[in-house]
């Protein structure tokens, strides 16, 4: 099923988000994952890409069988600057080939010590959007910054980078992760100035461990507000007492966003079945069974 048909629909969405194994050996850890997830019954569950070539089969055969054995839609993401334009068609072949439907388009991050662009090759996420679009089978999303993205070179340009994006054809947004809500409802009303009117799915990460604070802000960007940041204070150190703060913090949030019209979820489990199993319980009456046909 195509996420865009989901979205047309006015009941929330929740998603959940895996990531593929590193290597082969790991399949298994990472399979188990999906398998509980998915017993959940997410609205959608999207898979990421690993670059790099070979590591790039992972995610095309993860996410067919997340469809196919597991029975939830999968949305493969798609990274482009460290790809030539062949293997990017190559992948979208196979996932063609696969059935698979959904494509999340992402520029992707920047290889170290690379000349960038290569001649004739991909620059912005926007001329993989537009090269997946021509296409015309895949519904396409694309990812959205609220706070903006950590290279661009301010708030204005990186919604002019969206937008670009927009007009190239993806169908859904999804956001990465925040901690305020606020910063939210900032980004969307800017983006709606900007003309920019795609269903926007509010990325979520549960913060269940000290660890996971400082690197998530660091690839995100995101600002820590200082209610978060007295739970991180009081809790970090207790493992226990911070995966719990931390499934309670993105459960209010949550709340907080459905009960203020956002009703589009994604959830950013980080292979962590025992965390999204609790989130999805805390919410069972607000977003009811998430069934889909």
């Amino acid at each position: 099923m195509k996420i865009s048909q989901m979205l047309q629909s006015d009941r929330p969405t929740l998603s959940c988000e895996i990531f593929p194994p590193k290597t082969d050996a790991d399949f298994q850890t990472v399979w188990n994952a999906a398998r509980e997830i998915a017993k959940l019954r997410p609205a959608f569950i999207s898979v990421t890409f690993g670059a790099g070539g070979g590591r790039s089969k992972n995610t095309v055969g993860l996410a067919s069988s997340v469809e196919k054995q597991l029975g939830v839609t999968a949305l493969a993401h798609l990274t482009c600057v460290s790809s030539t334009r062949e293997q990017v068609s190559s992948v979208l072949d196979q996932l063609e080939a696969e059935g698979i439907e959904n494509v999340l388009a992402l520029r992707g991050d920047i290889p170290a010590q690379a000349d960038f662009p290569l001649p004739g090759q991909y620059r912005y996420a926007a001329e993989l959007v537009k090269e997946v679009r021509a296409r015309e089978k895949f519904c396409i999303g694309a990812a959205c910054y609220p706070e903006g993205h950590v290279e661009s070179a301010s708030f204005e340009a990186d919604l002019d980078h969206l937008k670009a994006k927009v007009d190239c054809g993806c169908d859904f947004l999804t956001t990465q992760m925040f901690f305020d809500n606020n910063v939210l409802y900032r980004f969307l009303y800017r983006a709606m100035k900007k003309g920019i009117e795609l269903p926007v799915l509010a990325g979520i990460m549960p913060v269940t461990n000290s660890r996971m604070i400082k690197k998530s802000c660091q690839l995100s960007g995101a600002t820590l507000p200082p209610r978060f940041l007295a739970i991180a204070d009081r809790f970090g150190s207790d493992p226990a007492a911070m995966k719990q703060a931390g499934i309670a913090y993105a459960t209010e949030q949550i709340i907080d966003l459905i009960a203020n019209g956002v009703n589009r979820i994604h959830l950013y489990t980080m292979n962590k079945p025992d965390v999204a199993r609790a989130i999805f319980a805390n919410l069972s009456d607000i977003i009811g069974e998430q069934t889909w046909s």
